[in-house]
């Protein structure tokens, strides 16, 4: 049986920089749904490492090899952004405990505002420490990151932190 309805979901996050915890949700997302939508968060009061176009950019190449997946930006409330591009799924990767706790108030807030529900994806363990912070505290310390981050994040890491 076929169905004619488009199953689209929204990967959110800041993705300064993209992991390989992030790619490994987004790919375990796009063979679930129609459409993945990984929207960037625009935080105006917050300076991130790399700029937008940078992680939007990196983003781009990660994801080359999923066609269902698609990179945009968002500012504001994503229960907006879900509605505006006609997806009314969030997929959050959940490293811990403690990831819960702030995740399933958000999730209840998004269903409560506008119908928009939250699909809980428990990270593969070898991912289950990281974070973007994480990494760029690493990195920023000479670190080894490469097997945190795809090649293109780690050289572009690099590149950045490196002492002028």
């Amino acid at each position: 049986m076929t169905s004619d309805i488009r199953r689209a979901a929204v990967c959110p996050g800041s993705f300064d920089p993209v992991t390989n915890g992030h790619l490994d949700i987004i790919s375990r997302s796009a063979r679930i749904f129609d459409e993945v939508i990984v929207a960037v968060l625009v935080n105006q009061s917050k300076m991130g490492l790399f700029s937008i176009e940078d992680r939007i950019e990196m983003l781009g190449e990660v994801t080359k090899p999923y066609e269902n997946v698609r990179i945009e930006t968002f500012q504001g409330l994503l229960v907006d952004f879900c509605r505006a591009q006609d997806a009314m799924v969030v997929v959050k990767g959940l490293r811990a405990v403690s990831d819960f706790d702030y995740e399933l108030q958000m999730a209840q807030m998004n269903i409560g505002l506008a119908g928009v529900e939250t699909l809980f994806m428990p990270t593969n363990p070898v991912h289950s420490f990281l974070s973007s912070s994480l990494v760029k505290d690493v990195a920023k310390w000479g670190g080894d990151v490469s097997a945190h981050v795809p090649d293109t994040v780690a050289r572009r890491l690099t590149d950045r932190l490196r002492p002028q």
